[in-house]
């Protein structure tokens, strides 16, 4: 028995939505299945890939690994069919880089599966923005800290909710049992900040003396594990807790926290034929849920 690109495609969609439930509906098959195809995977590799518990499911380091090592082959291979299609509709190929629109991303999803025969591809490359001017993506979920806006006249811009940032700490610090942090707390310690994400950078302190130390990290998996050990806490937009979580880090609100503005963007030139429904459907979904929410929700419609 050898490894397919099936096995492959299952653990990335498990990463990345990190539910069974989620990636099934992705990958549009059933949750035994795709528990079925990774125990496969992990049957031919030799380890686990994955810890299951009955409250969570996270893969393993040797599972993050090989995500990470295969992704971009996964992503290649996405790429060369899509080219070699010839007058078949496309895929709507859809970026970010962490958090997606959180709890939001797979209910979106499926509503947009229910009303357009259109499929949505989802990647998470390093820099999306970077990817979309190659042309590798055909929108981009992007965040702002506000008063920053997108403004390149090349992108069309369709805003869709605004959130605000909470830090990240390890559950084993003090600072865990805190209710709420505050920017100046925070910087007494040192900040992880990732390139990746740009709505942590050194200018949420301006203005703050003195300045907190910083560690720059590569990617989400050492950005958490750096705060997990206790060498640093980080900041980040309000979805990424509930993307990306782990037994060991612990997220608290930011009680002086900029608004972060949370948008969809595309290139303004030969755009993808379904991306402008696709972002009306994203705004009303998300209005319908924002708005109808008890108690009311973390996101704002403003």
């Amino acid at each position: 028995m050898s490894v397919e690109l099936r096995h492959l495609r299952a653990l990335e969609a498990l990463d990345r939505a990190e539910t069974f439930t989620g990636a099934a509906i992705e990958l549009g098959t059933t949750q035994p299945t795709l528990s079925r195809t990774i125990a496969r995977l992990e049957r031919m590799t030799g380890v686990r890939l994955v810890e299951r518990t009955t409250r969570r499911v996270e893969l393993t380091e040797a599972g993050r690994r090989l995500v990470r090592q295969t992704r971009p082959l996964l992503d290649g291979i996405d790429r060369a069919v899509e080219t070699a299609r010839s007058g078949d509709p496309s895929a709507l190929r859809l970026g970010w880089a962490w958090a997606g629109l959180g709890p939001h991303t797979v209910p979106l999803i499926r509503r947009w599966r229910e009303r357009s025969n259109t499929p949505v591809h989802i990647r998470r490359p390093a820099d999306p923005e970077v990817a979309l001017a190659a042309g590798e993506l055909d929108a981009v979920i992007v965040r702002r800290v506000l008063p920053d806006q997108v403004d390149d006249p090349a992108l069309t811009s369709a805003h869709l909710f605004t959130e605000t940032l909470v830090a990240a700490v390890a559950a084993t610090s003090p600072l865990a049992t805190v209710g709420e942090l505050g920017l100046e707390e925070l910087a007494a310690h040192r900040v992880a900040l990732c390139a990746t994400a740009p709505t942590a950078t050194v200018r949420l302190w301006e203005g703050i003396a003195p300045p907190p130390a910083t560690v720059t990290v590569a990617n989400t998996d050492e950005w958490l594990a750096r705060i997990a050990i206790g060498e640093a806490v980080g900041v980040t937009a309000e979805a990424t807790g509930y993307g990306h979580t782990s037994p060991d880090v612990v997220y608290r609100p930011v009680s002086d926290s900029p608004r972060v503005e949370v948008s969809l963007i595309w290139p303004s030139a030969r755009p993808h034929p379904e991306i402008e429904d696709f972002a009306d459907l994203a705004r009303g979904y998300l209005r319908e849920v924002i708005e109808q929410s008890r108690p009311p929700s973390v996101f704002a419609l403003d």
